[in-house]
């Protein structure tokens, strides 16, 4: 098939986005009741402990929410807590200084919407990568999956990958020394310790 369908993701795992390096043409669902506890606004980083997770705040869902109206909650500085644990994270690897300005916005600027500021994440890093993917979001959502390869559920931080399309490909991490290397985390990971070979390197994850 050469159409893939996503669900939004902050700062998605490196599995994600070789799906958008793969198919010609990737929706992103957004009519779907919104579900807790997934890629959607969360990510995985490599901390100085180990795995770190990190979580957007959303305001209380209402019973089938769709993800297109999920709106980021402000009660806590979540911005200035991601940022400085990414901060933490990378600002040892090789290309954080270089990519620094541009993530910053992220983190000072307000956004409304979940969708809005993961897409507009999400471009941003594609510009980095090298890589102009043709995103679309769906018009409602879909049921019949049989012109599509379906991601929505199984890229999940609690599913076990059996992506036969994906394998992992081991690349020096800031803490590797420490813990060991660690698969599959968010795209920043790739993009601060690996910077112009992320491209070349995600094309040799996809099987």
């Amino acid at each position: 098939m050469e159409k893939a369908l996503l669900s939004t993701a902050y700062l998605a795992p490196i599995q994600y986005y070789t799906k958008l390096l793969k198919y010609k043409e990737v929706l992103i669902e957004v009519h779907e009741n919104y579900p807790k506890q997934s890629y959607r606004n969360r990510c995985n980083i490599y901390g100085a402990n180990g795995l770190l997770s990190l979580s957007i705040p959303v305001k209380k869902i209402q019973t089938k929410t769709k993800t297109k109206d999920i709106v980021i909650d402000y009660a806590t500085n979540w911005q200035k807590l991601h940022w400085k644990s990414i901060e933490s994270a990378y600002r040892a690897s090789p290309y954080f200084e270089y990519y620094e300005d541009d993530f910053l916005p992220f983190y000072r600027n307000r956004y409304e919407l979940l969708i809005d500021f993961n897409n507009d994440l999400q471009r941003m890093i594609l510009d980095h990568i090298g890589f102009n993917s043709s995103i679309q979001f769906t018009d409602g959502y879909i049921i019949e999956e049989l012109i599509f390869d379906d991601f929505r559920e199984s890229i999940h931080p609690k599913k076990k990958n059996d992506d036969k399309d994906f394998r992992s490909m081991e690349y020096i991490q800031v803490f590797s020394d420490k813990y060991g290397f660690i698969p599959n985390l968010s795209i920043i990971d790739l993009l601060f310790n690996t910077g112009p070979d992320t491209l070349k390197i995600l094309n040799g994850m996809i099987c």
